[in-house]
Order: structure tokens, then C-alpha cells, then sequence
């Protein structure tokens, strides 16, 4: 039996809420409090698995939205080129050139696949950004894809390819830990739409990719996953192990997630290609859900036009997840930029703007097209995250109310254990309120890139983090330049905390920075075509991390 609600319970639950009620309207509401706080008691005693989704639905399309093109479309750029000597050569070749190779006879996928394994083996324990490798495996499904070669069969472009998948999708048989403690023993008997679509179109699973615990941070249940670049700071997060193993040459290509940066601030620390497409057009069955009306599944690659070839075999409507939208994917290597509009928000590239951020402006202006200054409405976007905070905290319910969440690693203020505890004090009116807000912000957005084809801006361009994941346009995220530095705080990639890797000691490192693009929903072709077009100008995407001995 639990002790009656008073007058001076509901008085601090005011202070909580940031709200006020006289003496009287407490004494009329303290009678039937009980009551109410028992209906949320009662709901509470069914336990509710991490794959029960939400019956309301986000969708990012506004009234009078039509899709931009009726059918799939995949024309990539024609690629002839002769394969290196070097096994390093080969490792950080783009994906469109080792698909070449594999086609052409010029390397086995079983060679490939055995290349990556040992760099694994050499580079894994000083990055620690595979949770599991799954080399036997790999094996089988490269003497398999050599075996289809063999009788003329050929899968698509990621035809005997390897890559690392992030550990917070299901894999039959192998571990599939989300990165945290109470579910590091966690064995699927499953795979999820991704592993099954990826192993289709013939790629080959080297292992699961780490992710900082629930699907934030670098910090995970084994360990730190480390920046290539510089090994005394974190990768970023979530998708921490896919940018490190991509950055480093462990594989040919790599899956990641974005709720709120998780693609795109680890390829800022690492260096990579990631590209969040928009919100429904990647399947999350059989993933781990954070925010239902959030997530998004996205390559993380060497260049832009890797992550075409893998959204494209990646891409697709599923009547499972109820976020997803079928929607065709349209992408041609060769499309002109002519004509295009590129438009910025000023106030991005003035103060906390780096000389590399303003380098990469003034690289897209020299490609010959308009770039115009645009504004953002001026609103609350920032209270858009107490929706992260209540998704994520029912996700997880079960942590908190039966304290499971102690025994995650990582216990900062900031860290999910508090976060997901101050959650169960938000105000479900507001949160309907903050819905609504969320609709606004559709709005302006909507609005503001109606006026443009792209937009260009610092990986913390205003808002625009928060607000284009709220309203699920797609973000493509290359890097742009080089920077010399002794010391890196997590507060350059926000005050998220995406990483915990604060600098040791006081080396000098050079690593990468990038540049974002934020594009249309559903319609990530233009976006690619003026990545590719950037990519090209800026030409530094091919230098490589080095190792110390």
C-alpha cells in the first residue's frame, strides 16, 4: 500500500515541473492523484520488450509532399582501374573501385575478405572498434560469393564486399550486445531487415561494429573505441566503431544508426563519409530501438559515392517497422550539378566557424553554382530533445525501475542512467505540447529548403543537428579538410557528450574535420551529386591514418 499523495507532494512536484497552483486547486486535485498515479503503476507491471514499437507514427512528409521519382534507379560511376600491389592499397580503396576488383576476377573476395581480417587482428586491440569478429563466418560467405562469381552470378555492386555491422542489429547466432552490460550475452535467433538485405545484395560480414552502451557515446561494455587519427581520444558516438574500422581500413564499408549525431559526429572525429537518409527509408526491424519516432540506418564509408551503392541495397519499405515509408532511390554518378542552389545560414560560418568550415564554403562556390544566404524561423528547437529523453527512457524502462541501470559503465550526469531517470518527470502535456512544436519545426524547415537544392554547414550548424533529425532530412557528412591540434574536447562535437575522449598528454595530432550537407526527404541524389562534385574540389579525402609501432 502505497502513502497517499498531499498537498505538500504535489507543491514540490511543482518545482519539478515549472509550474504553479494555489492552495485550493492542490486541495481539490489531492483526492483523486491516487488514483492516476496507480493507472501508470498498473501499466508499469507489463514489461514491454524492446521491439514493441509505439502505435503513433512519425511521418516526415508535409501536406502535398509527393515522392520524387516512381522507381529505383542505380547508375554509378564506370570504374577501370587496376588493382594496387599493396594489401593497404587495396584496404582503403573506395567501394566502388574494390567492387571493380572483385568483379573482374583481379582479387577473390576470400582475398579481400583475409585482408581485412588480419588488419583486424593487427589494429583491433589498439582501436578496440569490433565487438565481434566473426572471421569463420566471413570466410564461408567469400568462398560463397566467389562460388556465385564463378558461374557468372553477380549480386550488385557490393558483390563479395566486407563490412562491419553496428552490434545493435540482430545476427542469428552472434552476439548482439547494444554495447551494454545487461545485454552483452544477448544471442538473437533472428537477423535483422539490414544483416538480411546486406547479405543479399552479397556483402560479407566481417563482425559487429561497436557502439557506445544503448547506442551513445564510444564507451561500450568492452572497452573505448579509439580515433584512428589519435588514439588518446574516443571515435565519437553511437556509431563509434563503424567510423573507427572505416577510417582505419577494417573493412570496406560500414552500417551505423543516427538518432541525434550518431553517424554524423564519429565521421567528423574520424574522418569518413556518413550519410543519414531520410527517416523511413531504412527498415530498423530487428535493431535495437532507442527512439522509435528518431532512429535512422545509414552507410558509413571512404566516399560519397560508396554510400549511394550501400543505401541503395539497403533501401526499402517493411510493413515490420512501423516508421518505415517505401520509398524508390534514385541516384546517377554522372548527373549534372548545373543549376543547383546551395544555400547557408551566415550566422554558421562566423564565430565558433573554423578556417576549414569557411574553406569548404568557398570550395562549393568555385563549383560554378548559386549559393544564396537562407534563415531558419526563429524557435525552441532545442526543447525538441525532451522527446529524445522520454523515447529513450521508455525503451529502457526496465533498467531504471529495477536498477539494472548501475551496472552500465558510464554513469556522468549526462550519461543515459540519469537522463533516463530525470525523464520519468517529464510532463506528458508538454510532451504532446513539444509534438507540436515538432510540427512547427517541419514547417520552417520545410520552408527554408524550399528555397534551395542543398544546404551546407559545420557539423554544429545552429540548429539544424537537432532540428533536421526531428524532421528526418537527410544529412551527408565528408570530410573537408585537416587540422593540427594538441589537445580535443567533446565539447567541439557538442555538449552532447557524443564521446568521452578527452586528449592525454601533449602531442600534436592532425585530424580531420568535415563539412555537412543537409538535402530533400526522399531524395538524396542531388545531395550525392554535389558531395561527389565537393569531395573532388576539396581532395583530401584519400589521406589515411598512421599507426605508431
Amino acid at each position: 500500500m502505497r502513502d497517499p499523495i498531499t498537498e505538500f507532494d504535489i507543491a514540490g512536484a511543482e518545482r519539478l515541473l515549472g509550474i504553479g497552483y494555489t492552495s485550493w486547486e492542490r486541495s481539490q486535485m489531492v483526492g483523486n492523484l491516487d488514483g492516476q498515479r496507480d493507472l501508470a503503476v498498473a501499466r508499469r507491471a507489463l514489461v514491454l520488450d524492446n521491439g514493441t514499437p509505439t502505435a503513433t507514427r512519425f511521418d516526415p512528409r508535409l501536406p502535398g509532399f509527393a515522392m520524387p521519382y516512381g522507381a529505383d534507379a542505380l547508375h554509378p560511376s564506370a570504374v577501370m582501374a587496376q588493382i594496387p600491389a599493396a594489401a593497404e592499397d587495396i584496404a582503403f580503396a573506395p567501394l566502388t573501385y574494390l567492387s571493380h576488383w572483385v568483379r573482374s576476377g583481379q582479387i577473390t573476395s576470400r582475398a579481400l575478405t583475409d585482408l581485412y581480417l588480419d588488419r583486424i587482428a593487427a589494429l583491433n586491440p589498439k582501436l578496440e572498434c569490433y565487438a565481434i569478429v566473426a572471421a569463420n563466418l566471413a570466410r564461408a560467405e567469400a568462398d560463397a560469393m566467389d562460388s556465385l562469381l564463378g558461374v557468372g552470378v553477380w549480386l550488385g555492386p557490393l558483390h563479395g564486399i566486407p563490412y562491419g555491422l553496428k552490434d545493435l542489429f540482430d545476427t542469428k547466432d552472434i552476439t548482439t550486445g547494444w554495447g551494454a552490460e545487461p545485454f552483452q550475452d544477448r544471442v538473437p535467433d533472428t537477423d535483422a531487415a539490414v544483416t538480411t538485405k546486406l547479405r543479399a545484395a552479397g556483402a560479407v560480414l566481417l563482425g559487429k561494429t561497436t557502439l557506445g552502451a544503448l547506442a551513445y557515446n564510444d564507451l561500450w561494455y568492452g572497452g573505448w573505441t579509439r580515433n584512428p587519427w589519435n588514439l588518446n581520444e574516443g571515435s565519437s558516438g553511437s556509431s563509434a566503431g563503424s567510423a573507427s574500422a572505416t577510417a582505419a581500413g577494417l573493412c570496406g564499408f560500414s552500417i551505423g544508426t543516427e538518432t541525434l549525431g550518431s553517424i554524423t559526429s564519429p565521421s567528423q572525429r574520424c574522418g569518413t563519409t556518413g550519410l543519414r537518409p531520410t527517416f523511413g527509408r531504412v527498415s530498423r526491424t530487428g535493431g535495437m530501438s532507442l527512439c522509435w519516432s528518431l532512429d535512422k540506418v545509414g552507410p558509413i564509408c571512404r566516399s560519397v559515392e560508396d554510400t549511394a551503392l550501400v543505401l541503395a541495397a539497403i533501401n526499402g519499405g517493411d510493413a515490420r517497422d512501423r516508421g518505415s515509408i517505401a520509398a524508390p532511390f534514385h541516384f546517377d554518378a554522372g548527373a549534372n550539378i548545373e543549376g543547383m542552389v546551395l544555400g547557408y545560414l551566415p550566422e554558421a560560418f562566423e564565430e565558433g566557424a573554423t578556417d576549414g568550415d569557411r574553406a569548404a564554403l568557398a570550395a562549393a562556390r568555385d563549383l560554378g553554382i548559386t549559393v544564396k544566404e537562407v534563415s531558419l524561423e526563429d524557435l525552441p528547437y532545442a526543447s525538441l530533445m525532451t522527446i529524445l529523453y522520454a523515447e529513450a527512457a521508455a525503451a529502457f524502462e526496465g533498467l531504471t525501475l529495477t536498477d539494472a541501470d548501475d551496472t552500465l559503465r558510464w554513469q556522468d550526469e549526462g550519461a543515459w542512467p540519469n537522463t533516463m531517470r530525470k525523464a520519468r518527470f517529464l510532463s506528458a502535456v508538454d510532451h504532446v505540447q513539444t509534438d507540436r512544436l515538432r510540427y512547427r519545426v517541419m514547417q520552417a524547415l520545410g520552408d527554408m529548403m524550399a528555397q534551395v537544392d542543398v544546404l551546407i554547414g559545420p557539423f554544429q550548424t545552429g540548429p539544424m543537428l537537432v532540428a533536421s533529425n526531428f524532421t528526418g532530412h537527410p544529412c551527408l557528412h565528408l570530410r573537408a579538410g585537416f587540422s593540427d591540434v594538441s589537445t580535443r574536447s567533446p565539447a567541439s562535437l557538442g555538449s552532447g557528450r557524443l564521446t568521452t575522449g578527452d586528449a592525454v598528454g601533449d602531442a600534436t595530432f592532425t585530424v580531420p574535420q568535415g563539412i555537412s550537407l543537409w538535402g530533400q526527404l526522399f531524395d538524396e541524389g542531388p545531395l550525392l551529386n554535389l558531395g561527389m562534385a565537393l569531395e573532388a574540389k576539396l581532395d583530401v579525402a584519400g589521406r589515411r591514418p598512421t599507426f605508431p609501432e
